[in-house]
C-alpha cells in the first residue's frame, strides 16, 4: 500500500468514498475489507470500475492500521489533496444572487463537517475558513460531512475581516449570527447577495468580526436553552435563506 504524502488525503467510510467517486474526485486507490461483499460495497466497486480507480482487497487489520483509529466501515480511499482556493475563486463561481458562508474560529472538526453537509444541501456557493483558529480539512471533517466536502467550494483566507470587507465591495451583505441580536433571522431579507457569518459555539463571533457585519440576527428560542450547536444553528439559518429565496422565485 502506498504511503500517504502531503499531497494526498485519506477518505474513511462508505459515504465519503462513494460521494468522492460520484463527484469525480481524483482517487489513487480504494482499499476494501476482503470480508465485505454486501450491496453497498458492490455499488462502490461498480463506481470504481467506471472511474478506473484501482481497488485492493485487504484484511481488516490492515485497514485499521491505515485508519489509525478512525471509523472506516471497511472502506478507505487515497485521494489527491483538495485544491487550495481563495476568495476570488469563490466569487467567480458564485451564482446570483450569491450565498457564501464564513466560519469565524470554529475549531471542532465535527462541527465543521456537519456545517459543510448543511452548506452542500442548501446550495451554498462557497465556504470561507480562516488560516488560523479553524479546524483543518481532516479525515474527521470528511467523514462527518459524509461526502459533502467533495461538492462544496472551500477557501482559506488569512484574515476574515478583510475578506468580509472585500465581499462588501463586491456587493454582498454580511449577516452575523449572534444570540443576543434583537433582530431575528425571520426579519432579515436574505434575497440579496449574502455572506452568513457564524462563530464558535459559546464564544460566538469575534468582536471585530461582529463590528464588520452589516447585520446581526438571532434564532428565537424557548426558555431553558441559551444557544444551539454551531452546526445546528447554521443549518437553520441557511434553510431560512433557501425558504425566502424560493418564495421570491415563485
Amino acid at each position: 500500500m502506498s504511503p500517504r504524502s502531503s499531497s494526498t488525503r485519506l477518505l474513511l467510510g462508505i459515504h465519503s468514498v462513494r460521494e468522492a467517486l460520484r463527484a469525480g474526485a481524483p482517487l489513487r486507490w480504494i482499499a476494501v475489507n476482503r470480508d465485505r461483499q454486501d450491496a453497498r460495497v458492490q455499488e462502490l466497486l461498480t463506481l470504481a470500475r467506471a472511474a478506473g480507480v484501482p481497488v485492493r482487497n485487504e484484511p481488516r487489520a490492515a485497514l485499521d492500521r491505515m485508519a489509525a483509529g478512525g471509523m472506516h466501515q471497511g472502506v478507505i480511499a487515497q485521494a489527491e489533496a483538495r485544491p487550495v482556493l481563495d476568495l476570488d475563486d469563490l466569487l467567480a463561481a458564485a451564482s446570483a444572487p450569491g450565498l457564501l458562508l464564513a466560519l469565524d474560529g470554529i475549531e471542532d472538526p465535527h462541527n465543521v463537517g456537519a456545517i459543510l453537509r448543511s452548506a452542500c444541501a442548501a446550495g451554498v456557493d462557497g465556504v470561507l475558513l480562516t488560516e488560523r483558529r479553524s479546524a483543518g480539512l481532516t479525515e474527521t471533517v470528511e467523514r462527518v460531512s459524509a461526502g459533502a466536502m467533495e461538492y462544496v467550494r472551500i477557501a482559506r483566507v488569512p484574515n476574515l475581516v478583510r475578506a468580509l470587507e472585500t465581499l462588501k465591495r463586491a456587493g454582498y451583505w454580511t449577516v452575523g449570527l449572534a444570540g443576543e441580536a434583537p433582530q431575528t433571522l425571520w426579519q432579515q431579507d436574505f434575497s440579496l447577495p449574502t455572506v452568513l457569518v457564524v462563530g464558535a459555539e459559546g464564544k460566538g463571533l469575534h468582536e471585530l468580526t461582529r463590528k464588520t457585519c452589516d447585520f446581526l440576527v438571532s434564532i428565537p428560542m424557548a426558555p431553558g436553552v441559551s444557544s444551539l450547536n454551531a452546526s445546528v444553528a447554521t443549518g437553520l439559518v441557511l434553510f431560512e435563506v433557501v425558504r425566502q429565496r424560493s418564495q421570491k422565485a415563485q
